[in-house]
């Protein structure tokens, strides 16, 4: 059975800050700890081949970071929590969906925030960018440095996500944006065994096309909310927080992230 349900925590900053005319607020004492989870295989590997020139990018724009390459899957949910267990006030994500994916399973372990008082942040780099459109970062990255560095922290709503894994055993994981299951797996499967290089939103293309070939329509029980158990049969079910996925499919133009609602 899979089972979502709703928590809370600090996210992006990338919300600018607004002051009222004439009101004073004290800058801060110290500067922010940033510490970049920085995905190198993003953009079919463009992002290691770049990064000192990226880096010198986002430098002007934040100041001084500290940065931690994954070196597979996962890794940036291990090098989160490390992060913050070492003090790092914004841990940001600097690749695509699935990189800021596993940052944000990273601030919670055993279901709970490793440090409720750190945000999250999103640096656009990936074939992917669905998540960057919900919450209106540039996909310009000066822009989005920018963003980052002027911004303030604002809380979401992070979905819970409860599943048995391939191995038989209950798996749980933490989603910002969509959970889905179906033919959604394997459209993602083709793209992270894609080059990549036509892009983000020609590759999902190509790969939906592809999996729409292979993969039939499912029979699945479903229950929504509270309400009594149904059987139907689709190709995909998502379950959504943000508005976008599947490289820019709007599934739920009128989702908002901070209303406590699916």
């Amino acid at each position: 059975m899979t089972r979502c349900s709703r928590t809370s925590s600090n996210t992006v900053a990338s919300y600018p800050s607004s002051r009222a005319r004439g009101e004073y607020t004290s800058p801060p004492m110290t500067a922010p700890r940033y510490v970049l989870i920085v995905n190198p295989q993003s953009q079919g590997g463009a992002l290691g081949r770049r990064w000192t020139e990226v880096s010198r990018q986002i430098r002007r724009q934040i100041g001084s970071f500290e940065e931690v390459r994954t070196k597979g899957p996962q890794d940036a949910t291990r090098l989160t929590r490390e992060a913050l267990r070492s003090g790092a006030d914004r841990v940001v994500a600097i690749g695509g969906d699935g990189t800021i994916n596993e940052v944000v399973n990273g601030f919670f372990e055993a279901g709970k925030p490793i440090n409720p008082e750190a945000a999250m942040g999103i640096l656009p780099f990936g074939s992917g960018g669905d998540f960057r459109k919900t919450i209106g970062v540039p996909k310009d990255l000066d822009q989005a440095a920018h963003r980052l560095a002027s911004g303030r922290p604002k809380k979401i709503d992070i979905g819970r996500l409860s599943f048995i894994g391939n191995d038989g055993e209950p798996c749980e994981r933490m989603f910002a944006n969509i959970a889905s299951f179906g033919i959604s797996g394997l459209v993602d499967q083709y793209v992270n065994e894609s080059s990549k290089r036509l892009g983000g939103t020609l590759s999902f293309m190509l790969a939906s096309a592809l999996a729409g070939l292979y993969y039939p329509y499912r029979r699945v029980r479903l229950r929504c909310d509270d309400g009594e158990p149904f059987d139907t049969i689709l190709q995909v079910c998502a379950v959504a927080n943000g508005r976008y996925f599947g490289g820019g499919v709007g599934v739920a133009r009128g989702a908002i992230l901070d209303d406590g609602r699916g």
